[in-house]
């Protein structure tokens, strides 16, 4: 039976972000990474585009076109939308395969309950899927990011992601301490917004704060107190990749942000030669633009207008945001059993997840938690590889994935 379903279509791993999704097919890797943005013609109840094709949209469509983020801080916020948006995805990603009914593994926050988690499945059962499982993104974080978690070892991964942000400690293939809150690139982006909006009179839309963010963002150091004003600095940081943002281009060009699709056919966990070589090396560090001109609306006189940001002003912007991540680490390290806690200061923590590039995140985190910080080769990839990983390996990966309480 297992083989006639094969036929029918490869098992998939779905990274079903609030950002973006992110499809990795069985025996191929990462075939798609998309937006999470649906276009809807609101008269004839079609679908106008998915993906980037639809946040090209975002801010320019008439009335009876709208375009639509159908995740909120990581849990579906319109199950329509998000059940067609994830079936032309999949569709897209069994092109060549019309009786495609795949097993998908999904990956859902730490914190989402038993409802949220029911919506998942059903968007996927719609979509086309014959079973579908949960993983929790820490978990899959860690696996993608080549922890070890079937080890009884403490290992810590922090995945800030668009809509949430996951820190969790791992050991014999289950999470021991979690915690999920609800900051992540989208509150970044809002954060911008709201500043410039209050210091410049200035209405960006959330693209040109998203490209601000990635540009000119940076995690200040703390300010230092009395206690704190040893010169000797606590974290060793172990940065495994350039903490910068991708490319070099203006802020006002609307180019999407972030890293650079995965070739199709990319698949790490098949041959370590075979994937460097199918990837790129990420480009070496330039240097940090300090400021960028955005041209938008002036509140005021109701005209566009011209106004430099500096990175300074944008790290005071995200700095409440930034924050929220480090006390989130802070929480859970202090709930950590005793008999862990010496297994992390040996591991240190593994920082996934877009909000990984923002510059200077390691160290400041390193600074307030006294440990290593190692920043993942491919942080926008992780959760997907590590669903992935179980998919590949089904069998031997059962126990990382969510129990199903309920049969379909």
């Amino acid at each position: 039976m297992a083989f006639a379903w094969a036929l029918l279509g490869h098992d998939i791993a779905v990274d079903l972000g609030t950002a973006n999704t992110l499809v990795y097919v069985r025996r191929k890797g990462i075939v798609l990474n998309e937006p999470s943005v649906i276009a809807i013609n609101l008269q004839k109840n079609t679908v106008v585009a998915v993906g980037k094709a639809a946040k090209r949209m975002m801010g320019r469509t008439p009335p009876h076109i709208a375009t639509i983020r159908p995740l909120k801080d990581g849990v579906i916020a319109d199950l329509d939308a998000a059940e067609r948006m994830l079936r032309m995805f999949i569709q897209k990603a069994h092109r060549s395969r019309f009786l495609a009914k795949p097993r998908i593994v999904v990956a859902v926050p730490s914190g989402t309950t038993s409802i949220e988690q029911r919506a998942v499945k059903e968007a996927a059962y719609e979509a086309g899927a014959r079973r579908v499982h949960i993983i929790e993104e820490a978990m899959a974080a860690a696996i993608g990011a080549g922890v070890k978690v079937g080890e009884a070892a403490g290992n810590m991964v922090v995945d800030i992601g668009g809509g949430t942000t996951e820190v969790a400690i791992v050991s014999m293939s289950g999470v021991v301490v979690a915690t999920s809150v609800r900051v992540g690139g989208d509150e970044l982006d809002e954060a911008i917004v709201a500043y410039t909006r209050k210091e410049h009179a200035l209405l960006l839309g959330e693209r040109t704060a998203e490209r601000l963010k990635i540009d000119l963002g940076v995690a200040r150091p703390a300010p230092v107190s009395a206690r704190d004003a040893d010169p000797t600095p606590k974290g060793r940081h172990r940065v495994g990749a350039p903490i910068q943002p991708d490319g070099d281009e203006p802020v006002v060009t609307e180019e999407e942000p972030g890293e650079a699709p995965a070739p199709r056919g990319w698949n790490p966990f098949r041959s370590k030669a075979r994937s460097e070589s199918a990837v790129p090396a990420p480009s070496p560090p330039g240097p940090p633009r300090t400021s960028a001109p955005v041209r938008r609306r002036d509140l005021v006189m109701g005209l566009p207008k011209t106004t430099t940001i500096t990175a300074d002003q944008i790290s005071e912007a995200i700095e409440d945001q930034v924050q929220a991540i480090i006390d989130a680490v802070q929480a859970t390290l202090d709930q950590c059993p005793a008999e862990l806690a010496g297994d992390l200061l040996d591991n240190g923590i593994v920082l996934t997840g877009g909000g990984a590039l923002l510059r200077g995140l390691p160290e400041r985190m390193g600074e307030a938690t006294g440990m290593p910080i190692r920043v993942v080769d491919k942080p926008l990839y992780s959760v997907a590889l590590g669903a992935g990983r179980c998919v590949e390996r089904f069998d031997a990966m059962r126990d990382v994935l969510l129990p199903d309480w309920s049969r379909r």
